[in-house]
């Protein structure tokens, strides 16, 4: 019996082996593939599966905002776009696909800017490139034609990403949609980048807004009857929220809308070390800002750590070694959490539209500041469960960007309603053009074979320049005798508080006085002004002397007693010095 038993054993071993045999071997290669494309799968967050068993139809777009805001009620409940579902390209069903898509290929639109550079106070330069409505327009375009003073279309201000220009493919997106619609628009490139060298011994970072806020005023002087609307993407729409942020009211922006922003640099930079994928990002956005530093090496040597620079293998280590060191942070963590825009978002009065994905790879959902946009009355944030990074390609073709469209609709819409953010007068240009007139040497850019611009002076008359929007390259420079360094932004003097309201105050002046007494008016403000800050600021440290002697007279009058206590004996009565 035991030995049948065996037998039927082995028989069956045997047949089932037989079986195994039988099956082809592609079938076992094809259940090999499925087992490691499962943790594939997982690993670049594919979601096509899902799409698929849901039919394609999107997700929803998620709105929060305050119940009492008037933004919502007047400008995004009549945004179609909003109240639509959000399907990815089927063949990018991937955050990681999409993003990878819109940095080597992102299909832009042909587009040729007109170029200006501007000169910041600390003489930086800055590369504004132009896209104007007549541009896009069809058929010839008359290149001769340039923004008059008085031209009332909108103007779009784009501020790019982390060593991003106007020449990044979502911005090409961005530029062409925005002047098909009539709009004119500018990009402003971050020093340093869209092929202008440096010019200062300072750079750009995560919250410098000195730089966009010295724009943003320079094209309300220019273009005062022109709404001015602002787009920030990924690290230019942190700048952007945190200069909204420090200047309140006190901004000319109608409007501003916000695309995919790190909000807290601390919490995105432990996301980048979080996952393996992440660490790939990371890894790519260190070679990005070492090819920066690399075009910028004799300034950054000189400012910064060139060998530590050169070792970075992380963000962080770039900061640490750059960053911190030209902009005069203690620490990496306290220039992230000085530059992150979530502290500013509970003092932004402009409409603001941000548009967050959840599966972003860079700017991670545990950074979106939901609380704080429900409770400020002009934010409403849009948050789409996929997108990537600033990529949102839709349609089977992957031809246009989601949040682009979104940007444009919202713009269109809150430039038509009555809740548009009411812009500041502009600030009168007699104390500057008269001021400029007397200087005879002034630093001007000299633009190489390469592209680059090296920082220069040259002996010239700056009442020879005039802008030029139609040349390749314009030079715009305006001479300051103030140097900023790149520390942190948003800082206000009394003395920076006292020289705004003089210029205003002088600007009004010159307004009415007459045209032969103009610089004779202008001398006599100018002297009086800075006798009235000279009393002023003497007045004070005479008043700090007094508060000093005041507050440290018990500890100084104790230790001098004790001192001198045995000399003013023979001198003193008794009782005065037991007192």
């Amino acid at each position: 019996m035991a030995s049948a038993a065996c037998v039927d054993e082995i028989s069956a071993a045997a047949l089932f082996l037989r079986a195994v045999a039988m099956v082809p071997a592609a079938h076992y290669l094809a259940a090999s593939l499925l087992v490691l494309l499962i943790p594939f799968y997982n690993l670049f967050e594919f979601h096509f599966l899902r799409d698929l068993l849901h039919g394609f139809r999107g997700d929803p777009v998620v709105l929060t905002f305050n119940p009492a805001s008037k933004i919502y009620e007047g400008v995004v409940s009549k945004c179609r776009i909003f109240h639509r579902r959000y399907l990815p390209t089927p063949w990018l069903a991937s955050p990681h696909l999409q993003t990878a898509f819109l940095h080597f290929f992102g299909r832009p639109p042909c587009v040729t800017y007109r170029r200006q550079l501007f000169s910041v106070r600390d003489g930086g330069t800055i590369a504004l490139d132009w896209l104007l409505a007549s541009d896009v327009a069809g058929g010839y375009s008359n290149m001769e034609k340039v923004i008059s003073k008085d031209d009332t279309a909108p103007l779009v201000i784009v501020i790019p990403g982390l060593t991003s220009d106007s020449a990044s493919p979502y911005v090409k997106h961005l530029t062409y949609v925005m002047a098909k619609q009539g709009w004119n628009v500018v990009v402003s490139n971050h020093r340093g980048l869209a092929g202008i060298s440096i010019t200062s011994d300072c750079f750009y970072n995560a919250g410098w807004t000195e730089d966009i806020r010295e724009v943003i005023n320079h094209l309300h002087q220019e273009y005062p009857k022109a709404h001015l609307f602002a787009v920030g993407t990924s690290v230019g729409a942190n700048i952007l929220v945190k200069y909204l942020g420090e200047d309140e009211d006190d901004t000319p922006v109608a409007g501003a809308a916000s695309i995919c922003s790190p909000w807290d640099l601390v919490v995105c930079d432990r996301f980048l070390t979080r996952k393996p994928v992440q660490r790939l990002y990371n890894r790519a956005l260190t070679m990005g800002l070492k090819d920066y530093a690399k075009l910028h090496k004799p300034v950054l040597a000189r400012l910064a750590n060139w060998e530590g620079i050169r070792k970075s293998c992380s963000v962080r280590e770039f900061d640490s070694h750059a960053t911190c060191l030209v902009g005069k942070f203690e620490t990496v963590d306290t220039f992230y959490r000085c530059c992150s825009s979530v502290s500013f978002t509970g003092n932004i009065v402009v409409p603001l539209l941000c548009i967050s994905a959840l599966d972003d790879p860079l700017c991670t959902r545990e950074a979106i500041p939901w609380d704080e946009c429900r409770a400020n009355k002009n934010i409403v944030l849009a948050t789409t469960a996929h997108g990537g990074h600033l990529a949102y390609f839709k349609g089977l073709t992957a031809q246009s960007l989601w949040w682009v469209e979104a940007v444009c609709e919202f713009l269109s819409v809150l430039h038509a309603s009555p809740f548009i953010h009411g812009q500041k007068k502009a600030l009168t240009h007699g104390l500057h053009s008269l001021l400029e007139s007397s200087i005879d040497k002034v630093p001007f850019v000299n633009v190489m074979e390469d592209g680059m611009v090296p920082a220069m002076t040259s002996d010239g008359a700056h009442d020879e320049h005039k802008e030029d929007l139609n040349n390749p390259i314009n030079h715009d420079m305006k001479p300051e005798n103030e140097v900023a360094y790149g520390g942190q932004s948003g800082d206000r003097t009394e003395v920076d508080a006292d020289l705004q309201q003089f210029a205003v105050s002088l600007g009004q002046g010159v307004e009415e006085e007459s045209s032969d007494n103009a610089i004779p008016g202008v001398t006599a403000s100018v002297m009086g002004s800075m006798n009235q800050l000279s009393r002023r600021y003497r007045t004070s440290m005479w008043l700090l002397t007094y508060i000093a002697i005041v507050t440290t007279w018990p500890l100084v009058g104790s230790v001098l007693r004790n001192i001198f206590r045995k000399k003013l004996k023979g001198f003193l009565p008794a009782a005065w010095i037991r007192r």
